[in-house]
């Protein structure tokens, strides 16, 4: 039995088995408070193209109709029963110019008519930032609307870094004292027992979208070039969806493209691999799934660096390696040390302990 005596609705972009890294979070989420602590959660599903089942493991699934306030509203409870309706919101995962109007004015139709119900947000993204020549700069004004009309609407708030918090701060205008900013967890997993770098394969692994992964191909050529050489690599695993070209051997190390694999799959691959490589700015690392899986997995992370401070407890040299930045060789003592950092740093808010902090703002 839930020991919240109120409904718990879970409002996603799309859920398995379309790709989507916010549904992704979002059903780890919900399959974590259901171990912990009973809680029974359904889910809206607010893409009307989304495919998928009525139900998802075990989680009850509706979907709207379409884009509209009319089609939310519907699947929202009335007054009959106190219900908590949590957000996870990203702007692009509702609307494609990132302006979900009718998810918001749904929301606020519904927190009108219902005395009974609270709304709990999860800020994945807050609003675009564009150059002038980009769609983004002429969208960014109506979706920072959008984003301070959820913040002032919803009971609380959380987010995935500091620096989103600091803003919804602001956009609220006093009105949330505590906004929790938690990052990303693994979306593979969470392993109990990992291994020394020694006692793992000669491995580098490049994982992610193919955009992501293209970023390390195209972009990260002499950095992928200097560590396969100083950590004495000899293969590459690139894993994710097919990209439309053919990736080149590294320093004659061949690179075996896996293809898309389970999560369990990927997390056995993450286990026996040395580093796992990106090319992702650093000061958003809070955010990506990506680094969550090689932190959780006890890999050395190693990417590029950015122009940026260190944010949400994340240091360079310390909780990962820059391929293009320092002049020291780098090596598996070096590399121990970094990758226990990163461990270290993800275990704080591994996916059990965000359960937690989760079930006191549903609460």
């Amino acid at each position: 039995m839930s020991q919240l005596n109120h409904q718990i609705i879970f409002i996603v972009p799309r859920l398995p088995p379309a790709v989507d890294g916010v549904g992704d979070y979002a059903l780890n989420l919900a399959k974590q408070l259901r171990q912990d602590f009973g809680i029974v959660i359904n889910f809206v599903v607010g893409d009307p193209n989304w495919s998928g089942e009525a139900s998802v493991e075990g989680f009850a699934v509706k979907q709207v109709a379409d884009c509209s306030r009319a089609a939310l509203s519907e699947l929202l409870p009335s007054n009959q029963h106190p219900t908590t309706v949590l957000l996870h919101y990203v702007g692009y995962g509702y609307a494609r110019r990132g302006c979900p109007v009718w998810l918001v004015e749904g929301l606020e139709y519904w927190r009108k008519a219902v005395t009974k119900g609270q709304l709990v947000t999860m800020f994945h993204e807050l609003y675009a930032f564009g150059s002038i020549w980009t769609s983004q700069f002429w969208t960014s004004p109506v979706q920072r609307n959008l984003a301070a009309r959820l913040v002032r609407l919803s009971d609380r708030c959380l987010t995935n870094k500091q620096g989103y918090a600091d803003i919804i701060n602001k956009l609220g205008q006093g009105k949330h004292s505590t906004i929790p900013a938690l990052p990303v967890f693994s979306n593979i997993g969470e392993p109990k027992h990992i291994t020394s770098l020694l006692e793992r394969s000669r491995s580098l692994v490049v994982f992610g979208s193919p955009g992501s992964r293209s970023r390390v191909y195209l972009n990260s050529q002499l950095a992928l070039q200097r560590t396969c050489l100083e950590l004495e690599i000899d293969e590459i695993l690139d894993i994710g969806p097919p990209l439309d070209y053919k990736i080149d051997a590294v320093n004659a190390i061949p690179v075996v493209c896996m293809g898309v694999k389970s999560a369990q799959e990927i997390s056995n691959l993450l286990l026996n691999s040395l580093v796992g490589f990106f090319n992702y700015h650093t000061q958003y690392l809070a955010k990506s799934t990506i680094f969550a899986a090689y932190c959780a997995h006890g890999l050395l992370p190693i990417g590029m660096s950015y122009k940026g401070q260190d944010v949400d407890g994340l240091e360079a040299g310390k909780h990962y390696w820059l391929a293009d930045k320092y002049l020291q060789t780098m090596n598996l003592s070096t590399g121990q040390i970094v990758a226990d950092n990163a461990y270290a740093w993800y275990q704080k808010h591994q996916l059990s302990v965000q359960a937690h902090t989760f079930m006191n703002c549903l609460s």
